[in-house]
């Protein structure tokens, strides 16, 4: 037994040996206890509530610096406020419990007294624990006899010192702008997330001079911070990320085609359409207004487009050229003794038979004055009328219509000249061989407009003994147009 209580009493003195140093400057601590980043020491681990089943037998556990006790239910924790006691001896033959109390104020000793009664005693804080058999549950009746905890802890209704929170309490002395943080037996003073210490104060910590937080832009906020994305992009879930935002899908603003582009968005027209001054509509091109030859006669602008148009007589062809209608073959106002003759642009109807009196028309179509007509000695002997149209502002000189002898006598010889209708001098007649001749325009000529053109041949014979002529008519429409 005395063996026993030697044990226990070396235990305790090194317990006790742990415990006189309360600031421990290293990080590494003894067996039962670790280390207290915030207080910056040794604290000491309570092996009752990190280790299951810490004690046997039915006994409970009781922590205790750098260890812990396992005593009987029915311990009670004292405090002996008087002067040290020497050991109480049992009587003599004495087996029952005991009921005397062990004191010592310079160490820590702990034992199993005869009787079955256990001690452990703290010179430390003077505690005394006993086993009172007789009254398990009693409390001692003296009001000096009451637990005396250790800074930072208080007497609980079951006898026993607990951590006071001095948070909640309010007996802490942290600033406004900081956090209270309670800890084992003390509290702590921390800036609140999002600040750091800088002295005695608490200053916001800047998270956007610590990247990379945000994707794009990142706003400082006191004790936070948030980011922002560039127009044309948005947050994404985890409110880092910027996405780009396809705006043709979420609010299309182009009037008529829309291409999504990374940060932003253009806008483009269909054929015939143009942006806008705010890039977002279109407008009509006006084609007439850029070029004067897109049409041959007349363009006409249309939303998107453009058309031609030609004048009356004419159709257009390709989309762009005017082409003269031939009413003759389609359909025309002239009589059966009328024949029709198109030009460019029009139509004009003129006698089947045009000869007029002495003349006599004839089955090859010419008009021709007889011989035993007195009136016919100082006519030409035949007229041929003939037609043909030309465009207006034709160039010059060009060569329009030839003229030729239909029947050739020997020994003659044949001269033409221009009879009537070249008053202004537009026409020019070139014999080309003897028995033919041209006509050349020589002035431009501007429709609508009909020029009669008569066109003479003269026939003499070589020996002087035979003259005759003959006219060629010639109706020349000028059209209204040059096509």
């Amino acid at each position: 037994m005395l063996k026993a209580l030697f044990l226990t009493m070396l235990t305790l003195a090194l317990v006790k040996s742990q415990d006189t140093e309360e600031t421990i400057t290293y990080t590494q601590c003894t067996d039962g206890y670790e280390w207290d980043p915030v207080r910056q020491q040794c604290k000491d681990i309570d092996e009752c509530d990190i280790v299951p089943d810490a004690c046997k037998g039915g006994m409970k556990c009781v922590n205790h610096y750098g260890g812990y006790l396992c005593l009987p239910k029915t311990a009670q924790i004292i405090v002996n406020n008087e002067q040290p006691q020497q050991e109480t001896q049992p009587a003599e033959g004495t087996s029952g419990a005991t009921t005397g109390v062990v004191a010592a104020s310079s160490m820590a000793t702990s034992g199993v007294l005869p009787g079955g009664g256990f001690v452990a005693i703290t010179g430390r804080n003077n505690f005394v624990i006993r086993r009172n058999p007789a009254d398990p549950q009693r409390i001692p009746s003296n009001p000096s006899h009451r637990i005396q905890c250790a800074a930072g802890y208080e007497q609980s209704e079951h006898n026993v010192c607990q951590d006071i929170d001095e948070c909640t309490a309010g007996t802490h002395n942290c600033r406004a702008d900081q956090v209270c943080i309670n800890l084992r037996g003390s509290f702590a003073c921390q800036c609140p997330p999002g600040y750091q210490k800088r002295g005695e104060q608490c200053v916001d910590i800047d998270e956007c001079t610590i990247p990379p937080y945000c994707h794009q832009r990142c706003v400082n906020t006191p004790g936070s911070f948030y980011c922002q994305c560039s127009p044309g992009f948005q947050l994404a879930a985890n409110n880092y990320t910027c996405v780009d935002i396809n705006e043709c899908d979420a609010s299309n603003q182009c009037a008529q085609q829309c291409y999504n582009i990374l940060g932003s968005f253009i806008c483009q027209c269909n054929q015939g359409y143009e942006l806008s001054s705010d890039r977002l509509n279109c407008e009509d091109i006006d084609e007439c207004r850029t070029s004067s030859y897109l049409c041959q006669y007349q363009c006409v602008n249309e939303p998107g487009k453009f058309s031609c148009m030609c004048p009356q007589g004419y159709q257009v062809v390709r989309s762009r050229t005017c082409q003269d209608i031939n009413e003759c073959e389609t359909t025309n106002e002239c009589r059966e003794d009328e024949m029709c003759w198109n030009y460019h642009g029009g139509f004009r109807c003129y006698p089947r038979n045009p000869c007029q009196d002495p003349y006599i028309l004839t089955p090859e179509n010419r008009c021709v004055c007889p011989v035993s007509n007195a009136m016919c000695r100082e006519l030409p002997q035949s007229i041929v009328y003939k037609y043909m149209s030309i465009r207006s502002d034709r160039s010059v000189p060009s060569d329009i219509f030839q003229i030729q002898a239909t029947t050739i006598y020997a020994n003659t010889i044949n001269t033409f000249r221009i009879k009537s209708g070249n008053e202004n001098g537009e026409f020019y007649l070139r014999q080309t061989s003897p028995v033919s001749a041209m006509l050349v325009l020589v002035k431009s000529l501007s429709g609508p407009r009909e020029h009669i053109v008569d066109l003479e041949m003269l026939t003499v014979s070589s020996i002087g003994t035979f003259r005759t002529s003959s006219v060629l008519r010639l109706t020349i429409i000028v059209g209204p147009f040059s096509f």
